[in-house]
């Protein structure tokens, strides 16, 4: 089993900045796909990013690409979300999920394993 913890939410203006971190314990996660996934008060839970198991795959929701950027540090079991020009249509709990496919890098959440219990993010002046 692999437990993962959502760090780095909070409060920040329109065009901020804000890092998420997703810390793993239990089996390593080196060989998983792992993603970030936000939801909204009253709507679906929609995919933000993922990022394959070696770090050499990205995927972006469009309503975010060239502003959110995931990374991955297998040798500390973390994953990090850096948000940047931040609007307040970003404003949501964001999940850290993980994907035991390693050849695949699902926008679906159905299709991941194992999640966080969310951290939010308020983007608001």
């Amino acid at each position: 089993q692999v437990q993962l913890v959502e760090s780095g939410g909070g409060l920040v203006q329109p065009g901020g900045s804000l890092r998420l971190s997703c810390t793993a314990s239990g089996r390593t996660f080196s060989g998983y796909t792992m993603g970030w996934f936000r939801q909204a008060p009253g709507k679906e839970r929609e995919f933000v990013a993922a990022i394959n198991w070696s770090g050499g795959t990205t995927r972006y929701a469009d309503s975010v690409k060239g502003r959110f950027t995931i990374s991955r540090n297998n040798a500390k079991n973390t994953m990090s979300l850096q948000m940047n020009s931040l609007k307040p249509e970003d404003t949501a709990v964001y999940y850290c999920a993980a994907d035991q496919r390693r050849a695949i890098v699902s926008v679906t959440s159905s299709e991941y394993d194992y999640w966080g219990q969310g951290t939010q993010v308020t983007v608001s002046s």
